[in-house]
């Protein structure tokens, strides 16, 4: 299937677009002011050990310290964790522990003050540091090299035997110094392609190996490429028919790089010049827009519900509008096999990761669940992320594991909201007044209240409204009870549930 890749350039960020046939299907935005650090490796100071945990703090010179699990340090043998995926860099699923047992405790494979080589897993998410790793890899075009270990895989993806034990074999012929994972962009490359490409990136792990030993203090010592870069390395393929880019200097670095890396795809580069913004030519923006919304409608009438928390994300399934034709059980399943496409869509373009539940709606008939489930199995397929998923329960829930190194689409563009602090909700009016008429209570009973004649309450203004509207007769009831007037102050300046209780002292 023919595809296209898009990169928006502006002086603040830079996005990039993976469509496929007219769809969105993986989208990334980098801001220059907070660019990822996934795959930068830096020189780290172990500051604290928790054996409990089986993991350490280390000082990796960010304003977070970041986090090291015993099962991300690298063994004598360098296998121990390994999995031969055509990842960025080796690593356990969100949420998980490594199912085998710990060989040798964190306490004796490190120490506080100790200075390790250390690698970004996973940027910074919500209060958590970086995720961080021992276990250094390098992702080139063809393959992902491993300067410290001995280690041969073929990605997962490459299914024809008989080219994993050609490109085995060619692996072996190089017989590089360190670790080799082919990736899926290797299948069909020569020896020639393969040996350059592993020796540019040995002369890279030799180069950082010094960076690392001339620096003292804890800090960066390697960065990853920028993100139109890295996009092309791991997106390129014959299936990309056309690169766009809309800004000339990027143009000129993007040709340079594709020249030197992957030649012959140097005629799929083309500067964009029309008037017409680069993402309106797929309607990208509007698209981008949608993966923000709470509530995502389906093309029948029905809708999916997503929300996102720290490590979960859960997602709902209802009919909405759509009544279907046949039967019950008939919507039930439209329903829910258009949000299994909708569902697979959102979670590439959101890019959300860690554990996902999705709430379908109850089907009675074992072969809907069956079919539901093979087309959710189907769509994850187009997943470039590796995803894990578990059996449907009677209930109608799918629980699965998406892999996830970076912020969600969300975090990255939008912040907690000021006015709610995140929760998502405010109080209702009257319960901010039966709140205040509490708080009344308890301040009117103490001593410096005792002698005053009245108390004024300063609060928002539909509080004030809301009070003398419909709790009049309350407030009135109140004042009796406790023997003092009380007044209300408008504050315009006050939070809805913010309010403060004085003394009148006129």
């Amino acid at each position: 299937m023919s595809a296209e890749i898009l990169i928006n350039v502006r002086p603040l960020e830079t996005r990039v677009a993976y469509v496929e046939a007219g769809t969105l299907m993986d989208l990334k935005i980098e801001r220059k002011t907070s660019p990822t650090l996934v795959g930068t490796i830096h020189r780290g100071i172990v500051t604290r050990v928790l054996p409990g945990m089986q993991a350490a703090f280390v000082d990796i010179g960010m304003d977070k310290a970041a986090f090291l699990y015993v099962g991300d340090i690298i063994t004598e043998d360098g296998k121990d964790f390994f999995d031969d995926e055509e990842h960025e860099q080796p690593q356990p699923e969100e949420n998980s522990r490594p199912s085998r047992e710990i060989k040798t405790p964190i306490q004796d494979l490190i120490k506080e003050g100790q200075h390790l080589m250390v690698q970004v897993a996973k940027d910074p998410l919500g209060t958590k540091g970086a995720r961080i790793t021992t276990h250094i890899s390098l992702p080139g075009r063809g393959v992902v090299y491993m300067p410290y270990v001995k280690h041969t895989g073929i990605s997962r993806k490459i299914e024809d035997e008989t080219e994993k034990e050609r490109l085995k074999k060619i692996i072996q012929t190089i017989n590089p110094s360190g670790g080799v994972i082919v990736r899926t962009a290797a299948e069909g490359a020569s020896e020639e392609t393969l040996r350059a490409d592993i020796e540019y990136l040995d002369r890279l792990g030799k180069e950082i190996q010094k960076n690392y030993e001339k620096k003292k203090t804890s800090g960066i010592i390697h960065s990853e490429l920028d993100v139109e870069l890295r996009a092309l390395r791991d997106l390129m393929s014959e299936n990309v028919t056309t690169v766009w880019v809309d800004d000339e200097e990027v143009y000129k670095k993007v040709s340079k790089f594709v020249t030197q890396l992957m030649p012959k795809y140097r005629q799929n580069i083309i500067l964009y010049e029309e008037k017409k913004p680069l993402f309106d030519l797929y309607d990208i923006d509007l698209e981008i827009s949608r993966a923000m919304e709470r509530k995502v409608w389906l093309k029948s009438g029905g809708y999916i519900v997503i929300d996102e928390a720290e490590a979960l994300v859960v997602i709902d399934v209802n009919t909405g509008r759509f009544v279907g034709k046949k039967d019950l059980e008939d919507t039930i399943l439209k329903t829910n096999l258009e949000a299994v496409k909708e569902t697979a869509h959102q979670l590439r373009v959101r890019n959300v990761g860690g554990i996902i539940i999705i709430d379908f709606i109850d089907m009675e008939k074992l072969t809907h669940r069956e079919q539901v489930m093979q087309a959710l199995e189907d769509e994850l397929k187009k997943d470039r992320s590796r995803t894990n998923i578990m059996s449907m329960s009677e209930l109608g829930l799918v629980e699965m594991t998406r892999k996830r190194i970076r912020p969600s689409l969300v975090k990255t563009l939008c912040q907690p909201c000021s006015y709610c602090d995140g929760k998502g909700y405010i109080k209702r009016k009257n319960t901010i007044a039966n709140e205040i008429f509490r708080e009344l209570e308890r301040e009117i009973s103490l001593v410096e209240y005792s002698k005053k004649p009245g108390v004024i309450v300063h609060c928002h203004s539909e509080i004030v409204d809301w009070v003398y509207e419909s709790e009049a007769e309350a407030l009135e009831a109140l004042e009796k009870r406790l023997g003092r007037s009380i007044a209300f102050k408008i504050e315009p300046s006050y939070h809805t549930e913010q309010y403060e209780i004085f003394s009148d002292d006129n």
